[in-house]
């Protein structure tokens, strides 16, 4: 059995080595087999083969039994690739908070955010782009205003909102008392939940910097060209969304 160059590049992209690639490809070949019967027949030196194993089985292509000499077996490529994915998640989710924690403030120290932009965001795969990237960046405080139409904005959000909660992030989120109430149960175990009757339009401030400002219909249907919004990074601004956001919580209802 021979892999096609298709798919070893695919193999390549996903991160195994070229050894990595042919020591896998004995095995789905001939069964178990020992490090030294791998090594001849795939061609990977004997002086790399343990090591190329160990790297296969941390990234869950093969696996291992208790007998002697070892013999090692090829794990279901189903197996291999959501392994493979997780981990490489895990990385870019942990080299992704190191490079923002250093280069955000410098980011900030440097004069250019100090410039404020003001965009008008039109569509709702747009807006709701625009409030994600926000979630994912928010670094000490986000409020929500959450209308009914929201709740597959709220599941789209919702692994960003634990990640969050569990860096400290505070979160407050106000929504419709006719929004579903799997949803409210879902959200309530990361931020604090309030009600509000009524609650027709909605928004963002992260930061208590950045604010999206819903203007058009609300976010009901992602076909939707008419939904409009306002997104800045602009203190003042945000600063005034803030305490009419803080004006609707006082005649709201905690859950």
């Amino acid at each position: 059995m021979s892999i096609s160059d298709k798919t070893r590049k695919a193999l390549e992209k996903i991160g195994l080595t070229s050894y990595e690639i042919r020591t896998f490809s004995a095995l789905l070949k001939s069964g178990e087999l020992t490090a030294s019967d791998l090594s001849q027949k795939s061609g990977v030196p004997y002086s790399k083969i343990y090591e190329v194993l160990g790297t296969l089985e941390d990234k869950g292509w093969i696996g291992s039994d208790d007998s002697r000499p070892t013999k090692y077996f090829a794990k279901s490529p189903s197996t291999g690739i959501e392994t493979t994915k997780q981990k490489m998640e895990s990385d870019f989710s942990q080299n992704q908070s190191i490079i923002l924690n250093e280069l955000v403030p410098l980011y900030e120290k440097s004069g250019t955010s100090e410039r404020p932009d003001i965009w008008v965001l039109s569509g709702a795969i747009n807006i709701a782009a625009k409030i994600m990237e926000m979630v994912e960046t928010c670094r000490n405080e986000v409020m929500i205003a959450l209308p009914e139409a929201g709740e597959e904005l709220v599941k789209q959000a919702l692994p960003k909102l634990r990640s969050l909660h569990d860096k400290g992030v505070d979160i407050t989120i106000l929504t419709s008392d006719n929004m579903d109430k799997e949803s409210i149960k879902a959200i309530k175990r990361v931020a604090t939940v309030k009600i509000r009757k009524g609650l027709f339009a909605g928004g963002i401030i992260s930061d208590k910097r950045y604010v999206v400002i819903l203007l058009g219909p609300e976010i009901s249907s992602a076909n939707s060209s008419d939904v409009v919004a306002i997104w800045a990074d602009h203190a003042g601004l945000a600063g005034f969304a803030r305490q009419y956001f803080e004006y609707l919580l006082k005649d709201s209802k905690k859950v």
